[in-house]
């Protein structure tokens, strides 16, 4: 999200890119989503994109919004002046930005793991989980997810960056070579303090008719009593894997793709 935006082209940044991260690393979600439901993992190119459209939808939609909101709250905090944010300031308009996008990210998601789990076609999978008893299941985990992922590659790598150019600038004299350090703190942060609430989603998720998994509350305490603190980080690697990779992406691809698409509202400054 970039203040020389407004929140139109702050929007087709955010969707380009998001798709762009979906096409790459579908294959790290899908192994992360089995390995949270303790299900077998296939090597097959066609079982890893299932659902692939769905997660773009997802991906782009939310980065998306993430993107308008992120900006138009940036624009909001800095209220016309010239200046870097604060690191809270960075942090908020990110938290924020991620909780209001995951009210359209759940039930995509929804949509996506249900056809990775049991495969059929998106319309057919649709149809089994439009009702107001289904549609919602799992959105109190994405939304903290939601928070804490926008944080972590949209608010932590320029307080990252700013600080090692700043701090050391003979290393660090360019935002290029700044942006591994930042992706993989960025990606460090998103992955492990969301993680547990991203199992329990995608749990709830997996399991619609509530055989194993009911609530919130009572999947936390099914996962707890199943394998204590570690049955919330299953997965973790493949989804640390991924965020370090979705983070130096589209750190990457959001200045270039801003750019390239809109030249003149950074050429006039």
């Amino acid at each position: 999200m970039s203040k020389e935006l407004n929140e139109v082209q702050n929007a087709t940044v955010g969707m380009t890119v998001g798709v762009i991260e979906v096409m790459i690393l579908q294959p790290l979600n899908y192994a992360k989503n089995m390995v949270q439901q303790k299900m077998p993992i296939s090597m097959s190119p066609a079982v890893m994109y299932r659902g692939v459209g769905a997660n773009c939808l997802n991906m782009g939609s939310c980065t998306m919004i993430q993107f308008a909101v992120g900006g138009k709250f940036k624009n909001m905090v800095l209220n016309g002046e010239d200046r870097r944010l604060k690191a809270w300031e960075e942090m908020s308009c990110g938290a924020g930005a991620g909780l209001i996008s995951a009210m359209v990210g759940s039930p995509l998601e929804l949509l996506m793991i249900q056809q990775q789990r049991k495969g059929g076609g998106t319309m057919s999978t649709l149809k089994s989980i439009a009702n107001p008893a289904t549609i919602a299941r799992g959105f109190t985990g994405a939304g903290i997810r939601e928070a804490l992922w926008t944080c972590g590659y949209l608010s932590i790598p320029p307080i990252v960056r700013n600080y090692l150019m700043d701090a050391y600038p003979e290393t660090f004299d360019t935002k290029d070579k700044a942006r591994i350090p930042a992706a993989l703190l960025g990606g460090l942060f998103a992955c492990y303090l969301s993680h547990p609430v991203d199992t329990i989603k995608t749990c709830m998720q997996g399991d619609i008719e509530r055989k194993t998994y009911g609530t919130f509350t009572q999947t936390a305490s099914k996962l707890y009593s199943e394998s204590g603190i570690r049955g919330f980080y299953r997965g973790a690697t493949f989804r640390y894997g991924r965020m370090v990779c979705a983070v130096f992406i589209m750190d990457s691809l959001k200045d270039i793709v801003s750019k390239a698409m809109f030249p003149s509202a950074f050429n006039q400054n």
